[in-house]
C-alpha cells in the first residue's frame, strides 16, 4: 500500500492516494534528469533559465487558488497561510530569475602573475530533492529555484503527505516551459530515494526534515562522496532583555510561535525573559496564546488549524505531558482534541527535564526567567540546536554583543517574520549545513570552477 495520501488533518478522512513509483519508473526519471542536465543544463544561456523562472513565479500566482486549497487540506494550515506560502514561492522564484547575472556571473581573481583568471560557475547536473510538508511549496521553491538558475535539474521527493502539492510544482515547471527532466517528482520510498543518492548520474542531495532523516542521508551521501545541504531542526530563542512596549512584544513574540500552526523550524520555541519583566510576560503571553482561535483551517478567523496529522499532536501532547510529569508548570492549555491542539505555555522547565533539549514542534512556548545578558545567553546557547534566534532590547549596543555571541545561523533584532527571498537561512550545530534562499543558496551546488589564462 502506498504511503502517499491526502489524509486531511482536520477530518481524518483519506481524500485521494498515490502509487509509488516502481523500480523503472525511478531509473526513467533519473536517466531524464541526467540527459536534461547533458542537454539544457549546460547550452541554456542565463538569460533562457530566466524566462523559465519568471513564467514559474507567474504560473504560482495565477494559480494561487488551487495551490492554496491544496496545502490546507494536506496539512492544516489556515488559508491565509497558505495563501502567503503560495505567494512566497512566486517570489522566490523570480528573486533567481531577477538575479541570474549575479548567480551565474564571473568572479575575477587578482593575483601575482600574468594573465587573467577568474571563477566561473557552472552546474554539477541533476540534484536529488527530500523535502518536509510543513510549507509544501516554500520549501521546494528555495531549493529548486536557484538549482535551475544555474542549470542543475532536479529530482523532488516531497514528504507522502504531500503528493497533490508536489504534482502541483511539477505542473507548474513543465507548463512553465522547463524541457521534460529538469524537473521530476517522485513518489518514492525512502530505500529508492537512497539508491538515487548513490546512482553516479546524481551530484548532490538537499534534505530538510529531522535531524535522523538528515543523518541517514547525510551517511548515505558520504558514502558515495556526493554534497549533501542539510536543513534541520530548530529550538530558537526569543531573548527579552528591555522593551518600550511589553504588549508589542507579547504579540510578536505569539505571531511568530503560532506562525504555520507553530510547525516551523524556525519559530520561536523558548522565550527567556529578563527577571523585571518576566511575570508581566507570562501572563500576557499565556492570555494571548490561550485565545488563539481554534478550529477549521479555511474559516477567516481561525488562527490555528489542525497540526499536520494525529500521530502530530499525539507526539506534541505526550511531550507536553512528560515536561508536566517531569515538573514544568503548565500554564495555559495543554487538552489535545483529535489533531487540534491549542496554545499552549510551559514555565518552571529545569535542565534535568527532556523539555529542557526537546524542540516542540507545535504551537508550545517554554518561557524562562534570566537574570541577565549573560544567562540569556548561556541558555540560549544550551541547545544541540542552532537555527534562528530573536532579541528584543531597547540597547542597541547590546543587540549587537548578543547577536555575536548566539551560536546561530540567523539573528532578527526586534522583528520576527522578516524572512525574504534575499535573505539566507540557514543553522549550526544540529541545524544543518548549508544555506537555502539569498545568492548563497546558489553557491550550495555548482562548479566553482578556476580559469587562468597565460598572458
Amino acid at each position: 500500500m502506498s504511503t502517499y495520501a491526502v489524509v486531511n488533518p482536520a477530518t481524518g478522512e483519506t481524500l485521494a492516494t498515490y502509487p509509488e513509483a516502481t523500480d523503472a519508473e525511478v531509473e526513467a526519471a533519473v536517466a531524464a534528469a541526467d540527459a536534461a542536465y547533458r542537454g539544457w543544463g549546460r547550452s541554456s544561456t542565463p538569460a533562457e533559465r530566466a524566462a523559465l523562472l519568471r513564467r514559474a513565479a507567474e504560473l504560482h500566482r495565477e494559480r494561487r487558488d488551487d495551490l492554496a486549497a491544496i496545502i490546507v487540506r494536506e496539512m492544516g494550515k489556515t488559508l491565509a497561510a497558505a495563501y502567503a506560502e503560495v505567494d512566497f514561492a512566486a517570489d522566490i522564484t523570480e528573486y533567481y530569475a531577477d538575479h541570474i547575472d549575479e548567480i551565474t556571473g564571473d568572479t575575477p581573481l587578482t593575483i601575482g602573475g600574468d594573465g587573467p583568471a577568474v571563477i566561473r560557475r557552472s552546474p554539477l547536473g541533476a540534484l536529488l530533492g527530500i523535502m518536509p510538508w510543513n510549507f509544501p511549496y516554500y520549501q521546494v521553491a528555495r531549493f529548486s529555484a536557484p538549482n535551475l538558475a544555474i542549470g542543475n535539474t532536479i529530482l523532488l521527493k516531497h514528504a507522502p503527505q504531500c503528493p497533490e502539492s508536489a504534482a502541483a510544482i511539477e505542473t507548474i515547471y513543465r507548463d512553465a516551459g522547463f524541457p521534460e527532466g529538469a524537473y521530476v517528482n517522485l513518489y518514492i520510498s525512502n530505500e529508492q530515494a537512497a539508491t538515487i543518492v548513490a546512482d553516479p548520474r546524481v551530484q548532490g542531495v538537499s534534505v530538510t526534515g529531522s535531524e535522523r532523516a538528515g543523518a541517514a542521508v547525510a551517511e548515505n551521501a558520504g558514502r558515495n562522496l556526493k554534497k549533501v545541504a542539510l536543513e534541520l531542526g530548530g529550538s530558537d530563542p526569543f531573548i527579552v532583555l528591555s522593551t518600550d512596549d511589553l504588549d508589542a512584544t507579547v504579540a510578536a513574540a505569539v505571531e511568530a510561535r503560532l506562525d504555520n500552526n507553530g510547525q516551523a523550524c524556525n519559530a520561536p520555541k523558548r522565550f527567556l525573559v529578563a527577571d523585571g519583566l518576566y511575570d508581566a510576560f507570562v501572563e500576557k503571553f499565556a492570555a494571548a496564546m490561550a485565545e488563539a482561535k481554534v478550529g477549521d483551517p479555511f474559516a477567516d478567523d481561525t488562527v490555528l488549524g489542525p497540526l499536520s496529522s494525529l500521530a502530530a499532536a499525539e507526539r506534541l501532547a505526550e511531550q507536553v505531558d512528560r515536561a508536566v510529569a517531569q515538573g514544568a508548570t503548565l500554564v495555559t492549555g495543554g487538552v489535545r482534541d483529535g489533531a487540534y491542539y491549542p496554545g499552549t505555555v510551559l514555565t518552571g522547565v529545569t535542565p534535568d527535564m527532556d523539555a529542557y533539549r526537546e524542540e516542540f514542534f507545535g504551537p508550545v512556548g517554554v518561557v524562562y526567567r534570566v537574570a541577565d545578558e549573560d544567562e540569556a545567553v548561556d541558555v540560549a546557547n544550551a541547545t544541540s540546536f542552532g537555527l534562528g534566534s530573536y532579541v528584543y532590547t531597547t540597547d542597541d549596543e547590546q543587540a549587537g554583543r548578543i547577536a555575536d555571541r548566539i551560536d546561530a545561523g540567523m539573528v532578527y533584532v526586534n522583528i520576527v517574520l522578516a524572512d525574504e527571498p534575499a535573505l539566507p537561512f540557514g543553522g549550526v550545530k544540529r541545524s544543518g549545513t548549508s544555506r537555502e534562499m539569498g545568492l548563497l543558496a546558489a553557491d550550495e551546488f555548482v562548479n566553482k570552477k578556476l580559469i587562468r589564462i597565460g598572458a
